[in-house]
């Protein structure tokens, strides 16, 4: 289990511009990895009202567990590696594993009996280390969308905004504004 801060400015990005980057970049198809994203919530939308998020990402026959939750800068994860069978309890059967995710939920007042599924999406993932911090780029898919987007993580606002504004003015890239990839899978949804 982990908590960190994420601190992290995106940006949508045209197909061209996002193949543009991948080769600016040189990234090769083998720095790319496929992830899947299961978010939950309850049928009256408890976390987004409170201004969190859970989601479990498999990647690489991993299952991580993560709880984001608003801050005054960035939002706070707690992260819990989960086996699988644990993953398909939750997905399935509504039983969440004990730990620091499910004691902050408790924590939020959420009733985890009544977490379910609401989306989910794939997403195509290259990352790079780029001024004190992480450049990401996505390629997403909700059913039948794909999108594309740029990210920046850091652990400094001040400065990765700075360098996130330089990034986009130095690469010729629109400023298109990103909602979070829950909002966008649940619009595709619709």
């Amino acid at each position: 289990m982990a908590t960190n801060l994420e601190i992290e400015f995106k940006n949508m990005l045209t197909e061209t511009e996002y193949d543009r980057l991948i080769q600016t970049f040189n990234i090769q198809e083998e720095q790319i990895w496929l992830q899947k994203n299961v978010y939950f919530d309850t049928k009256s939308h408890d976390l987004k009202q409170k201004g969190a998020a859970l989601r479990i990402r498999v990647k690489n026959n991993t299952y991580e567990l993560t709880l984001k939750t608003k801050q005054d800068v960035g939002l706070l994860e707690t992260n819990q590696i989960i086996s699988k069978s644990e993953y398909k309890a939750f997905k399935y059967d509504h039983v969440l594993v004990k730990g620091p995710v499910l004691d902050s939920l408790l924590t939020l007042g959420i009733d985890v009996d009544h977490l379910q599924v609401i989306t989910d999406l794939a997403t195509k993932r290259a990352e790079i280390p780029y001024h004190n911090g992480t450049l990401v780029l996505d390629k997403s898919f909700y059913g039948e969308i794909i999108d594309f987007e740029v990210e920046y993580e850091v652990s400094n606002f001040e400065e990765g905004q700075k360098q996130f504004e330089t990034f986009l003015e130095e690469y010729h890239i629109e400023r298109r504004p990103a909602q979070n990839k829950i909002k966008r899978a649940m619009e595709a949804m619709k």
